[in-house]
C-alpha cells in the first residue's frame, strides 16, 4: 500500500459512519432514546408482579380475603334490609285485632333480622313491657353482631397490607446494597434497575390497604343504617303494645 492510498483512506474515512454533529446523528440519538422508552414501557403488569418476589403471595391472599368479605357482607346486609315497607303496618294491624298467630306468620314470611326481633317480642306478649323490651333489644344486639361479622377483619387488612408491602421493599433494598458491597460495582443502573421492581410491593400493599379501608367504612355505614331501622321498628312495636 502506497502512502498516497493510505492518505486517501484517512481523508475519506468509513463510508457508513455518521458525523457527530450532523442532523442524521441527532435523529439516530432520538431513535435510540425512543427505543429505550418503548422497551421500558413494554414491561407488563405480570412481569412487575413476578419481580415483586415472594412477598406478593401474602399480599394477593389479603386481596382475595378483602374482596371476599366485601362481597359476602354486602349481599348479607342487603338481604337483611329487604323488609317491605308494609311489614310494620301489617304487624300493627294484626296486633290491634289480637291476631298474634297471624303476626308470627308474617314475621316467618320475612326471614330478616328485623322480623326475628319483632317475632321475639310477639312471643313475649303477656309479660311486663320492660321484659318484652329487654328481649327485643337482646335479639337486636345478636342480629347486629351477625351483620358485623368479619367486617373488623377489613380494618386489620387495611393496616397490615401497607406494612407488608414496605417490608418487601426494604428486603429488596437490602439485597441490592448487599450485591453492591459484594461486587464493588456501584452505579445508578445497579440501584434503579432493582429498586423499581421492589417498589411494586409497596404499591400493591397500599392499593390493597385502600380497598380494605374503603370496604370497612362502606359496610359499617350499611350496618349503621340497618341498626337505625331496627331501633325505629322496635320503638314502633313497643308503642303498639302500649296502645293495646
Amino acid at each position: 500500500m502506497t502512502l498516497l492510498s493510505l492518505f486517501l483512506q484517512l481523508q475519506v474515512g468509513d463510508p457508513t459512519a455518521i458525523p457527530a454533529g450532523s442532523p442524521a446523528a441527532a435523529d439516530s440519538a432520538v431513535t435510540a432514546a425512543n427505543q429505550a422508552v418503548a422497551e421500558a414501557s413494554g414491561l407488563s403488569l405480570i412481569d412487575l408482579v413476578i419481580a415483586g418476589g415472594w412477598i406478593m403471595v401474602p399480599l394477593f391472599l389479603l386481596l382475595f380475603l378483602t374482596v371476599y368479605i366485601m362481597l359476602e357482607r354486602y349481599l348479607t346486609i342487603r338481604k337483611a334490609g329487604a323488609v317491605p315497607e308494609s311489614f310494620m303496618p301489617g304487624i300493627g294491624n294484626l296486633m290491634v285485632k289480637g291476631d298474634l298467630q297471624g303476626a308470627k306468620m308474617l314475621c316467618a314470611q320475612n326471614p330478616t333480622p328485623l322480623a326475628r326481633m319483632i317475632e321475639k317480642g310477639i312471643r313475649r306478649v303477656g309479660l311486663p313491657l320492660n321484659e318484652i323490651e329487654a328481649s327485643v333489644e337482646n335479639v337486636g344486639k345478636i342480629e347486629i353482631a351477625r351483620l358485623e361479622k368479619n367486617i373488623n377483619v377489613l380494618g386489620i387488612v387495611a393496616g397490615i397490607a401497607p406494612m407488608l408491602g414496605f417490608v418487601g421493599t426494604i428486603i429488596g433494598v437490602i439485597k441490592i446494597f448487599y450485591a453492591i458491597s459484594s461486587t464493588g460495582d456501584f452505579g445508578i443502573a445497579q440501584i434503579s434497575g432493582g429498586l423499581y421492581t421492589k417498589m411494586v410491593t409497596s404499591a400493591a400493599g397500599l392499593i390493597i390497604g385502600i380497598i380494605a379501608h374503603i370496604g370497612y367504612h362502606w359496610l359499617s355505614i350499611m350496618v349503621e343504617r340497618m341498626v337505625f331501622r331496627m331501633e325505629n321498628s322496635a320503638i314502633e312495636f313497643m308503642d303498639i303494645l302500649q296502645d293495646n
